[in-house]
């Protein structure tokens, strides 16, 4: 809270610090509505008898807090955070001594809103002219495989292509890992600029593209 200016000047019933563990517990409990999720929160200490005079605020109040918060504080802990966990002995962390990585990219639907609409735009619709119903953000990752851990990650609006997105994530990689790409992926400009970081590739290659065997092995590979 410190380094991101988000101290408080004066005693709040919803400290900063609070409200990150909050949003942090949006994720974990995503189908339960605002109020649900700050009673998860909060449930242990009550039970312990440490809320004392605290009480759950109003909806409208989480909401103020939320926007006070920002983004920044929760950039600067999934920066300082997002570090791999696996050792050797994590089933599917490591072989022959590489850590294996993989990268990645998904959409998810975001709230009705002018304002995400604006920010992330909304995707076409199949069935005619129309939009989707929702906005959607587009995510890509890069994932610690053994620990399913995000190590680093690229939002953007939908418009926004996954390999532009993947781009900027080799600065995340380096010497002894060994990173995982599907075929939509490939691509030299791509490839270089993940190979320039030190870490071995091993990607799939679309159907359609041709390479010249330089020796097949007994399975036929």
């Amino acid at each position: 809270m410190a380094a991101c200016g988000r101290a408080e000047q004066r005693r709040r019933l919803l400290p900063a610090r609070l409200v990150v563990y909050f949003v942090l517990a949006l994720a974990l409990f995503s189908p339960a509505p605002y109020l649900e999720v700050m009673r998860h929160l909060v449930e242990g200490l009550r039970g312990q008898g440490l809320l004392g005079e605290w009480r759950i605020p109003a909806k409208s109040s989480l909401f103020r807090a939320c926007q006070r918060l920002g983004a920044e504080p929760l950039r600067v802990l999934f920066a300082t955070t997002a570090k791999p966990m696996g050792t050797q002995a994590t089933p599917g962390c490591f072989w022959r001594g590489l850590r294996l990585l993989a990268v990645d990219g998904t959409c998810w639907d975001v709230a009705d809103s002018v304002a995400n609409e604006a920010a992330f735009g909304r995707p076409g619709n199949s069935r005619g002219q129309d939009k989707s119903s929702f906005p959607q953000v587009r995510m890509a990752c890069l994932v610690e495989v053994g620990t399913h851990l995000v190590l680093d990650a690229e939002l953007a609006g939908c418009r926004t292509g996954e390999v532009t997105l993947v781009s900027r994530l080799p600065r995340s990689c380096g010497p002894g890992e060994l990173v995982l790409a599907d075929r939509e992926f490939l691509g030299v400009p791509l490839w270089r600029a993940f190979t320039a970081s030190g870490a071995d590739l091993l990607w799939r290659v679309p159907a359609n593209r041709i390479l010249p065997v330089e020796r097949q092995l007994r399975d036929g590979s």
